[in-house]
């Protein structure tokens, strides 16, 4: 993710609240400027979805809904 200056830095994922305690159905998220980055925590280097913030707002809305 590029910040000022050119740099990257790694993203800061959290894991859900909803995953399952057997480490078996890990899904992570990190917040962006303008997107939010999903990924299965199991499989950190693997890839990434990129939706927008407002996507992401509508679904924990209609989640929680």
């Amino acid at each position: 993710m590029p910040v000022a200056g050119g740099v990257t830095e790694e993203p800061r994922w959290f894991k859900s609240s909803y995953s399952g305690g057997n480490a078996t159905e890990c899904v992570e998220a990190a917040f962006g400027r303008v997107e939010v980055l999903i990924r299965d925590s199991k499989r950190p280097a693997g890839p990434r979805v990129s939706i927008s913030a407002e996507t992401w707002s509508r679904f924990v809305s209609d989640v929680v809904a």
